[in-house]
């Protein structure tokens, strides 16, 4: 393909967590790196990444929103489904790397004014009291003693 950046692993996983249903808008896309990576892939970095990916094939644009196309599809269901995030960018950049552009795609232009735009909406969103969904879900806290069992019922005496 062409040499495989962390941001094009990335935004491709990003893109695949926020457009499960409906193609994701720029907000989702950069709450959903900030999911991934613990902070926001630079403005710059991530212009270039939506070239890269829109150019071979793996995104489209669908009116406002960005999907991925069924060649990066099926480059997402190739690796393990309970694998973290860094497997998961392990495997992808790996898999970016083998594939091999079939015809000509058309550029997808994001400019860095619309990805500022979206950051600055999403640091805003952080600080609102609303439920954000793309926080990762705390895990319980498992008794070390007898982890899911409880006490057993006394038996019952036949006189």
């Amino acid at each position: 393909m062409y040499p495989v950046h962390d941001v094009d692993a990335i935004l491709l996983l990003a893109i695949a967590i926020s457009s499960k249903r409906r193609p994701a808008e720029l907000v989702e896309i950069i709450a959903a790196n900030d999911l991934i990576h613990g902070s926001v892939s630079s403005e710059s970095a991530l212009v270039e990444a939506f070239h890269n990916l829109s150019t071979h094939g793996l995104i489209s644009q669908v009116g406002e929103g960005y999907a991925l196309t069924p060649v990066a599809l099926t480059i997402m269901t190739a690796g393990r489904k309970k694998a973290d995030n860094e497997e998961r960018l392990f495997g992808l950049k790996a898999a970016l790397s083998g594939y091999n552009l079939k015809g000509e795609h058309p550029a997808i232009l994001v400019t860095v004014e619309q990805l500022s735009a979206a950051v600055l909406a999403h640091q805003a969103s952080k600080e609102h009291a609303g439920k954000n969904l793309l926080v990762p879900k705390p895990k319980p806290v498992i008794d070390s003693k007898r982890p899911g069992r409880r006490k057993p019922l006394p038996t019952r005496r036949k006189y």
